[in-house]
């Protein structure tokens, strides 16, 4: 990205709550051999020794339904490279000012496609990702990186944020795994003078979605013929501490760069 689109990029992300970027920004190779590492993970390989932490999805269990793996870096090398290059740290350091960008969680997420007649339901509810993160200090500066390991279609059920929900607090609503998104919207308050506003993301193989952790965010079904895949690679900046310095539950890797790498900075 040049250096005009980096500075507006900046100021979307500050506005919306959001950024995409609609083009690869991973080396072609890099991208077939992630989705081969996803694929392994998938099946129980693991060419680390060493497998992902428990996770909602594990090898064996119903290939039609929403696999999400919890740090799947740990058991491939191929996803390391891709969750530590540095062109995701350079992007994600240019959108959010910071001097300094560590992943510290990753998820697997690979959504089937919707058979016409299955009960399987993959959609994933309306969330604010903050609600999860109660490990960090208030005020932590915390986004995710939404990488596409596949085309991401309006068909394929693509992520979708709501436009400048950062802005509206942390809400205390939505949850990742329910699946009635229309009962959601009928629950969530939205402040007076805002409204809901959805934007997709619509990106191709290596292309990235970053949001801020108090925006909005969820997806529908996946109806392509082929399956939706991506990487939820969790960052924070310098500005960003565990609740009484603790390296427990989602921050108990932090100061292991081999696990979690720091993709800008030091």
């Amino acid at each position: 990205m040049s250096a005009l689109a980096l500075e507006n990029a900046r100021a979307a992300y500050e506005a919306d709550g959001f950024f995409m970027i609609p083009q690869s920004i991973f080396p072609e190779e890099l991208i077939a051999r992630a989705i081969a590492g996803m694929d392994a993970i998938r099946r129980g390989e693991y060419d680390t020794g060493r497998p992902p932490q428990p996770s909602p999805w594990n090898p064996g269990d119903d290939p039609n339904a929403l696999c999400k793996i919890e740090q799947p870096q740990f058991a491939s090398r191929a996803v390391f490279e891709l969750v530590g290059h540095p062109a995701l740290g350079e992007a994600a350091a240019a959108i959010t000012g910071a001097t300094m960008v560590q992943a510290w969680w990753v998820q697997l997420l690979y959504k089937p496609p919707a058979a016409p007649d299955s009960q399987k339901k993959t959609n994933v509810g309306w969330h604010q990702d903050r609600y999860y993160w109660n490990i960090w200090e208030e005020g932590s500066e915390l986004f995710t990186a939404w990488v596409a390991l596949s085309d991401v279609t309006e068909e394929s059920g693509p992520m979708r944020f709501v436009r400048g929900s950062h802005r509206w607090g942390f809400r205390n609503q939505g949850d990742f795994f329910e699946q009635d998104l229309d009962g959601q919207l009928r629950a969530i308050e939205v402040p007076e003078g805002e409204r809901w506003e959805e934007a997709a993301a619509i990106l191709p193989p290596g292309g990235v979605s970053f949001h801020h952790c108090l925006t909005f965010h969820g997806s529908g079904p996946n109806h392509s013929a082929g399956p939706r895949r991506s990487f939820a690679i969790h960052l924070r900046t310098q500005n960003s501490r565990p609740v009484g310095d603790r390296r427990e539950g989602l921050a108990q890797f932090i100061d292991d760069p081999t696990l979690c790498p720091i993709l800008y900075g030091g």
